[in-house]
């Protein structure tokens, strides 16, 4: 386990945050929320929630995306990621998600381009290639639910 990751489980004990992720009824479409927790909680009592197929936040620009890519490994239906909300702020996370997508990982496995502190993931190069299909729409700095676009 890297420094990084260790900060990662202290955070975790030290400020839980207990909204992750919120199941929708649908599947082609996800909606990422950044670091905007009462967005997400705002969008999960919505009726938003006919329309996709999960709501989430994401905080880091390792294990974060390493988990959202495996989520989209894990459910083929997914077409659409809808990347909202406030940029984590010094972790860049929407930043490192497009650029993720657009320029994939270099042979250390850091994510090309981004400007994230730790942007080194764990997942393989065959993962990321099926997640570059998926597309991304950028909607960062949308914080209001009427600004997300469905």
């Amino acid at each position: 386990m890297n420094l990084g990751q260790i900060a990662g489980e202290i955070c975790k004990v030290v400020f839980p945050i207990p909204e992750e992720k919120f199941v929708g009824k649908s599947s082609g479409i996800a909606i990422c929320t950044l670091s905007s927790i009462d967005l997400l909680k705002e969008i999960s009592q919505s009726d938003m929630m006919d329309k996709i197929a999960v709501a989430a936040r994401l905080f880091s620009e390792n294990k974060g995306i390493d988990e959202l890519v495996r989520y989209v490994n894990q459910n083929p239906g997914l077409h659409t990621i809808i990347v909202c909300g406030k940029e984590v702020s010094g972790h860049k996370t929407g930043h490192a998600l497009f650029c993720l997508h657009k320029y994939g990982t270099d042979n250390s496995n850091r994510i090309i381009n981004s400007v994230s502190p730790d942007p080194v993931l764990t997942i393989s190069k065959k993962e990321i290639a099926n997640f570059q299909k998926v597309k991304l729409v950028d909607l960062i700095g949308k914080t209001k639910l009427e600004q997300i676009i469905i």
